[in-house]
């Protein structure tokens, strides 16, 4: 298990990358094989670093910027979430929905994020996996 600690501190730096946008800042944070999908999945779309950078990377290109709204840690998880707009479009206040990530943490370092649309599935597949 983490370092309760060490796991506050990943929780600041992911929250300050995210929130600035700053990819060379959240590759510093992901292992190297990290993976990144929806809860279940045998093959998730980004199984390394750079798939999940280049995500993200996409997303921003396509006008969508994230706040985080919350990191709680849980043992060795990190349960961040993020308040989603797309700002192309004319009205972002209204374009905009919560959504939840549940990071996994391994040496330090985040090695598994599952995505989720509330919080309450995020937590419930967290019990399940202990």
């Amino acid at each position: 298990m983490e370092n309760p600690e060490a796991m506050e501190e990943l929780g600041r730096q992911v929250k300050l990358a995210l929130e600035s946008a700053d990819l060379g800042a959240y590759r510093d944070l992901l292992d190297p094989n990290v993976r990144w999908g929806p809860p279940g999945s045998s093959s998730p779309p980004c199984q390394n670093r750079d798939q999940v950078l280049a995500w993200y990377q996409r997303g921003r290109e396509a006008g969508t910027t994230a706040t985080v709204s919350e990191v709680t840690v849980v043992k060795d998880h990190l349960l961040v979430g993020l308040v989603v707009r797309d700002v192309k479009e004319s009205h972002p206040e209204r374009d905009q929905s919560l959504r939840w990530q549940l990071l996994t943490v391994r040496d330090g370092r985040v090695c598994d994020i599952v995505g989720f649309e509330s919080r309450e599935d995020a937590e419930a597949y967290n019990a399940a996996a202990r």
